[in-house]
């Protein structure tokens, strides 16, 4: 009976854990998407009790994400938080479609550098963003006026004693995030966010400092499902293009996140497309609750296969939990600093930053490099949808120049015989230049035999310029013997 027990004493030690680290996460996740931060645990409570309950991937925890904080942020502020419930439902009904017709795996043959450049853009949005919420400031909105106010927020906050005090718990939060795990005896009893909100939120009452804090109400009050009129906006080319970046984003994310968990532990491998509807079914309910969009998490499934969950048990459990605690505890949320939160993010939005890879990567795929440092930059400097988009075609173009190799063999014999060309390799349009370049090298007063069967591949622009150049050719032979 006990060694029948042993695994689901282990689910229950890493629920715990979980949920004191989904706890801060959830709420900082809200309040820098611009929502009630009661939603943040209304979309970690479906994440651990519906989605963690259904077949894909056994071990990996879903909740809100810090990958989808700017997307979410810029969505409520052009469409409203009423439409939020509605975009994360379609959302969510897409994600259903491409699990029933397979397209899970898919999401694998996505670049990595394009999902790299994504998290980096992501990241470097989020720390721009969430560095004005270090101050008790707030943000000018898109990602480039963020970075271009960062001179006003510096002075501004030198000549705020309140600002500076709210500047002071946010970096000492990122201190403790960064130096709490090294205490491995300490990080074993208490995860990192929840040990830095804690003593964040114990400074701040026992200096009575004058910084802001979060905003609660009860859990039902924040939930609220989209109207007739929210979901008619639907149409709306802006707000499909919307759908359509939570949609990928969030999928690519979750199943990136699933390979990722599946190296850390020796149990049963995640079915991509079955995760895929899983995720779908928890975003449709998410919307229908009018809550943020969620996808798995690395940092809360790492935590729940180091703490030794040994089946999707931890992770339901994990629900019941955040459950539990915003539903008696709802008041314990309006003690903690904004500026805590704040940190949290900052220190989750430098880890999407893929910095280590970077340098390796530059050294043995520079194309790669250069696809995620403009991913990356596009993602800053215009919006997520673009800049994913743009990272996307780069990295199809890098990839058709890289595989459309292709050389001529000529040989030209000594006496007046043709001279023999010889086309090999892949021939696309993307290397026509070269090759009418060199055809056009060839000298005018001789025959040529134009020989394309060693091409492993011709494509229309290609065949239909080298026709044209050897009927051109022959014309052209032909004129200077009848002149001669």
């Amino acid at each position: 009976m006990r060694k029948h027990l042993m695994p689901y004493r282990a689910d229950f030690t890493a629920s715990i854990v979980v949920f004191l680290v989904a706890v801060p996460l959830c709420v900082g996740v809200a309040v820098a998407s611009g929502v009630p931060a009661e939603l943040g645990l209304v979309t970690g409570i479906v994440g651990g009790l519906l989605t963690g309950l259904l077949p894909g991937s056994s071990l990996q925890v879903s909740g809100p994400a810090a990958g989808l904080t700017v997307l979410v942020y810029e969505a409520v502020k052009t469409y409203g938080i009423g439409a939020l419930g509605a975009l994360v439902l379609a959302a969510g009904l897409l994600q259903l479609a491409m699990g029933a017709f397979k397209l899970g795996r898919w999401f694998r043959a996505i670049s990595v550098a394009v999902v790299q450049g994504m998290l980096a853009g992501i990241g470097l949005v989020l720390i721009a963003g969430q560095l004005y919420a270090l101050a008790d400031a707030k943000a000018p909105g898109s990602g480039l006026a963020n970075l271009g106010g960062l001179p006003d927020l510096v002075t501004d906050t030198v000549r705020s004693g309140s600002a500076l005090n709210a500047l002071a718990i946010g970096a000492t939060t990122i201190a403790v995030l960064v130096l709490w795990p090294r205490w491995r005896r300490a990080a074993r009893i208490l995860p990192a966010p929840l040990a830095a909100v804690a003593l964040a939120t114990t400074a701040v009452w026992a200096l009575d400092l004058p910084v802001a804090r979060v905003r609660v109400s009860g859990l039902l009050d924040a939930i609220a499902p989209p109207g007739l009129a929210d979901l008619g906006r639907l149409t709306e080319i802006g707000v499909l293009g919307t759908v359509l970046a939570f949609t990928l984003i969030a999928s690519a994310e979750s199943l990136f996140s699933a390979a990722a968990v599946d190296r850390l532990h020796n149990g049963p491998r995640t079915d991509y497309d079955k995760e895929l509807m899983a995720q779908g079914a928890g975003n449709a309910v998410c919307g229908v609750l009018g809550a943020l969009p969620m996808t798995a998490v690395i940092v809360r499934s790492a935590a729940n296969v180091q703490a030794g969950a040994r089946t999707k048990v931890s992770r339901v459990l994990h629900g019941g939990w955040l459950l539990l605690f915003a539903a008696a505890f709802p008041a314990a949320l309006g003690v903690v600093p904004i500026a805590a939160l704040a940190g949290i993010l900052v220190h989750a939005g430098w880890k999407l930053i893929p910095l280590r890879e970077l340098r390796p990567l530059w050294r043995e795929h520079r194309g790669e490099a250069v696809v995620l440092l403009a991913t990356a930059l596009a993602i800053v400097l215009v919006n997520m949808f673009e800049g994913v988009l743009i990272g996307l075609l780069m990295a199809v173009a890098k990839t058709a120049w890289e595989t459309s190799h292709v050389h001529l063999e000529i040989e030209t014999p000594d006496d007046d015989g043709p001279v023999l060309v010889r086309a090999v390799g892949n021939a696309t349009f993307l290397r026509l230049p070269k090759l009418l370049d060199q055809l056009e090298a060839l000298p005018d007063d001789r025959d040529v035999e134009l020989d394309l069967g060693g091409l492993r591949h011709l494509d229309h622009a290609c065949g239909t310029a080298l026709t044209s150049w050897a009927e051109q050719h022959r014309r052209s032979r032909r004129a200077a013997e009848l002149v001669s």
